[in-house]
């Protein structure tokens, strides 16, 4: 087993690894989302008046429709649909004519959930120098041999990896720095619970850390419930899979990088 990996099983389990955690991944729900009034008066007049497509119409303006229904992403995506599907319409607004304006309302502003929130975070607590590196644009990087982050979104990030480290692959990174004039890349991923979706995103960073002819150390930052001791299929993996993965949790990170 790679050290860093042990040492993150180890730092999960011996220390206060979720405290620790909550510096990288500080999962706070936000406040309510805001309900544009004057779209909301139109819901209103629609619902009192059962004007059933009309009322759709104006729910699928705000970014979290009230109720959760599989043909509610299809009529987001084609508004014709509306005028076609008279069954489905009305099917949806009998479920809305149940729960009530107040309870449409408040469905509305629901909040974001959770898990939708974390993506973003690890760029977030790296760009406010977590791991004690200087933030780069790719002009200075490029033009500097110095220890450094390079700072960007997500489509220059992966320019930079597929012009200058033969990154191939399809996926997203979360991270390109240098150390010591080697360079890094790696994904980064908080893996919530077992099973579906979750091992799918491990699936997703596992994939990058076994890349071939890629010209950087590629990284698995992964955190989360796959250091929980136990027969899954994520714990499983790291202390069955005989290849030296660079798979670690983001609290190990900056000591790894400095001892490249």
């Amino acid at each position: 087993m790679n050290y860093w990996t042990k040492l993150s099983i180890d730092f999960a389990n011996q220390r206060n690894y979720l405290d620790e955690l909550f510096r990288v991944y500080p999962t706070i729900p936000e406040g309510i989302r805001d309900i544009n009034e004057r779209m909301w008066e139109k819901v209103e007049t629609s619902f009192k008046r059962k004007r059933n497509r009309e009322m759709i119409q104006n729910l699928l303006y705000f970014d979290l429709f009230p109720i959760k229904d599989s043909y509610v992403a299809y009529l987001k995506r084609d508004r014709t649909a509306i005028e076609r599907n008279p069954q489905t319409i009305n099917r949806l607004c009998g479920r809305l004519y149940e729960m009530g304006l107040d309870e449409i309302y408040k469905r509305c502003g629901e909040p974001k959930e959770t898990n939708r929130q974390i993506g973003p975070m690890f760029r977030r607590w790296v760009n406010g120098g977590a791991l004690g590196l200087k933030r780069l644009s790719t002009k200075d990087f490029l033009e500097s041999d110095e220890n450094a982050i390079l700072d960007g979104g997500d489509a220059e990030l992966m320019a930079f990896a597929r012009e200058h480290v033969n990154y191939n692959h399809d996926k997203g990174l979360d991270l390109v720095c240098r150390m010591n004039g080697k360079y890094l890349i790696g994904e980064a991923k908080f893996l919530t619970d077992f099973g579906g979706h979750q091992n799918a995103q491990f699936n997703d960073a596992i994939s990058i850390v076994r890349l071939r002819d890629v010209k950087a150390i590629r990284l698995a930052i992964l955190d989360g419930v796959l250091y929980i001791k136990g027969r899954n299929k994520m714990h499983r993996f790291l202390f069955e899979h005989e290849e030296e993965l660079n798979i670690m949790s983001a609290l190990v990170l900056r000591d790894f990088l400095y001892q490249v």
